[in-house]
Order: structure tokens, then C-alpha cells, then sequence
């Protein structure tokens, strides 16, 4: 690859169209076009009430989908191997964007957290591009390093030391959520790329501890646990949020109580519109609308899991392993936030992907799909020259 292609890798002329994978287009498209809905109903009454705008956070959300999807198009046009020659870049922009938002003066704090910057008319939340930094970086050296990751302990240590200190400065700020997130995709990731066992549990076990370190050693934290055990012990306090979650998707039952009619939107549940939009949807939709949601993420994570093993078959290794990484993390996130909605989970502040108000988030999901609909392209154009081939053989025969 010349420094030219990899500075400007489009072409003068596309000869190729794009091979789009309709089903995983369609799922998304399916999650973004209801999320709007979601979103419209479940903050309805919080943006009439903040800004005297009943469609503020959904006109916001529409512009950051309209961000996400230029961005997405531009890096539908990226060839894969582009991302592969640039992940040790990628790394030090995945730092740099940690590093800046800790700045004083720089970093804009919310409820307590310093976890976004400002650029222009929007708050960038940088543990969300910085995520995809890492794992473009985690997917490089796996394929670089793949015989060493095997073989050795060190092979192992290196990448988990990086992450380990990228996780370290999201607990900086603090995003506890964020950082777990981050270690478990790269666990999945590695153990995905043939890390030995023993090499897996050690970290996986060590990683474990100083997780229920920090959250003990954390007053907050720790308030956050014992309300998640028993939110009826203090059910206007620290077990507020969840009490009137659980409320919502009761009241939900069978069918819902219809779109818009959700009782507990109406400022009993904080945060309906981010990290609680599924029990407003839940209220909204009830138990069958519920599985339905479920299921078209399930449908998503099977796609592109689908789409990793397709890559892998093709000795695409970069490609699967960002694809694994990908889906795991969408996979995770989803699981996350809807376990918190249902009581599950201890309280974290993750939003439900393609459905949560969450600009910064939206578009880097965008992104993810972008790149995800890049490598099916990339393969399907891989394949089409072995199907002629094929073609030629049969009709000799």
C-alpha cells in the first residue's frame, strides 16, 4: 500500500458497487426507525417541561443520526486493510481522546462525571469513539502477533496492559461502565484469537477482583450495589430508580398500555429517555413488544457473528476480529442496559444501542455498522472471482 492510498484510499473511479447485506441493513434500520419512536414517546414530557420543545431530544437525536450516517458512508468507502496499517495510530488517538477530556477546563463534567468535550453545537462523550480506537488497535496485533498471543504469557500481557491503562483513565472520570465494557470485549476478543486458557482465567479472575475492589472501596458504587439487591429497602433513595423501573414494566403486562400512555415517563423515572428507555418502552409495549426488542438484537449480535465467522473462514483475520469485537460489544451494551431496566444488574449508565438518547453513541454505532457492511462488502467482491472460476471448471467438465 502506497502512502498515498493510505492517506486518500478512494479511488479515482469506483468500478465496484457495494455489496450491501440487506438482512443486517434492514435490522438496523428496523432498531433506528423504532428507537425514534421510543425516544419520542419516553421524553416527551421531560423536553416540553426543559425546553417548551416536546421533540427536543428527538430533533437532536435525528441530527446526530444525519452525523452518524455521512460518517458511516466515508467509512463505507475505507478499505479494511487501511484501518489494519493505521491501528498503532488509531491507539494513540484512542489516548489522546481519554487524555484530553481530563483536562481542567477541557473536559465537561455532567452529574458528577467528566466525560464529554465540547466541539460545536454538541458534548462529545470521548470514551465512545476511544472504545472503537482500542478495539481497531486489539484487532491489529491480534493478527500481528497472533503466534506470540498463543505461545506466550508476554503475548498476552502486552495488549492487557494498554487496555488495562486505557481502563484506568475511563475510571478517571469515572466511567466504571464504559471500562468494563471495554476489558470484556477485549477478553472475548483474544479469547476468540487463541489466547491460551490459563493466560484468560488469570486476567479474567485478577480483572474480577479489582473490580469488586473498586466498587467496595467506593461509597457510591457500593450504594449502587446493595440498592440493586433490595431497591424496596430504600425505594425513595438509593433504590429510587429501580423501584420505579420495575413499576413501568409491570404495569406493562401482556400488551402495554399503548404507545404514549406510559404513566411513569411522566417524571417518576428518572432518566426515561436514556438509561431507562426500555422500561417506558416496556410500560408502552408490555411483555410481547419487549421480546420483540430483544429479538431484532439477537437477530443483530447473529448477523454479525455470522459475518465474523464468514470472515474468518475467508482468512480475513482483522476483519473477523473487529467484526467479533464489534458485535460483542453492541451484544454486552444491549445486555447492560437492559438488565439494569429489569433489576439484573447494578445501576450503570449505558445507553441501549440505536434506541437511547445518546448522540455520541449513536453515531459511533453508526460507525460500527458502517464497518461491519464494509467487511461484508469486502468479502462478497472476494468471492465472486472464486464463483467464476467455479463456473469455468463445471463447464469444462
Amino acid at each position: 500500500m502506497t502512502i498515498r492510498s493510505a492517506i486518500w484510499p478512494f479511488p479515482a473511479r469506483i468500478k465496484t458497487e457495494l455489496q450491501i447485506d440487506p438482512v443486517l441493513l434492514g435490522i438496523v434500520l428496523a432498531l433506528l426507525m423504532g428507537g425514534f419512536v421510543i425516544l419520542a414517546s419516553a421524553s416527551i414530557s421531560i423536553s416540553d417541561n426543559a425546553t417548551s420543545n416536546p421533540f427536543f431530544y428527538v430533533q437532536r437525536q435525528l441530527l446526530a443520526a444525519a452525523i452518524g450516517a455521512v460518517a458511516g458512508v466515508v467509512c463505507l468507502y475505507i478499505p479494511m486493510q487501511v484501518w489494519r496499517s493505521l491501528s498503532p495510530l488509531v491507539l494513540f488517538v484512542g489516548f489522546l481522546l481519554l487524555a484530553v477530556v481530563l483536562v481542567p477546563g477541557v473536559g465537561y463534567e455532567v452529574n458528577g462525571s467528566t466525560r464529554w468535550v465540547r466541539i460545536g453545537i454538541m458534548n462529545l462523550q470521548v470514551s465512545e469513539p476511544a472504545r472503537l480506537c482500542f478495539l481497531i488497535y486489539l484487532a491489529g496485533y491480534l493478527v500481528r502477533r497472533n503466534k506470540a498471543l498463543r505461545d506466550e504469557f508476554v503475548g498476552f500481557l502486552r495488549p492487557m496492559i494498554v487496555l488495562s491503562l486505557a481502563a484506568v483513565m475511563l475510571l478517571l472520570e469515572p466511567d466504571f461502565g464504559a471500562a468494563v465494557v471495554l476489558l470484556t470485549t477485549a477478553l472475548v476478543m483474544m479469547f476468540v484469537a487463541g489466547a491460551r486458557i490459563r493466560d484468560f482465567l488469570v486476567f479474567f479472575s485478577l480483572a474480577v477482583m479489582a473490580m469488586v475492589a473498586l466498587a467496595i472501596a467506593s461509597p457510591y458504587r457500593m450504594q449502587r450495589v446493595t440498592g440493586f439487591l433490595d431497591p424496596w429497602a430504600d425505594p425513595f433513595n438509593s433504590g429510587f430508580q429501580l423501584t420505579q423501573s420495575l413499576i413501568a414494566i409491570g404495569r406493562g403486562e401482556w400488551f402495554g398500555v399503548g404507545l404514549g400512555d406510559s404513566v411513569q415517563k411522566l417524571f417518576y423515572l428518572p432518566e426515561a429517555h436514556t438509561d431507562f428507555v426500555f422500561a417506558v418502552y416496556a410500560e408502552e409495549f408490555g411483555l410481547l413488544g419487549s421480546l420483540l426488542l430483544i429479538a431484532l438484537f439477537l437477530a443483530l449480535l447473529w448477523r454479525i457473528f455470522k459475518l465474523a465467522m464468514r470472515a474468518a473462514d475467508a482468512e480475513r483475520f482483522f476483519e473477523a476480529y473487529i467484526a467479533m469485537g464489534l458485535g460483542t460489544w453492541l451484544g454486552i451494551q444491549a445486555f447492560i442496559n437492559i438488565g439494569v431496566n429489569m433489576g439484573l444488574l447494578p445501576t450503570k449508565g449505558l445507553t441501549l444501542p440505536l434506541i437511547s438518547y445518546g448522540r455520541s453513541s449513536l453515531i459511533i454505532t453508526m460507525i460500527c455498522i458502517s464497518l461491519l457492511l464494509r467487511i461484508h462488502h469486502e468479502l462478497a467482491v472476494d468471492a465472486k472471482p472464486v464463483n467464476r472460476k467455479r463456473r469455468v471448471r463445471s463447464s469444462r467438465s
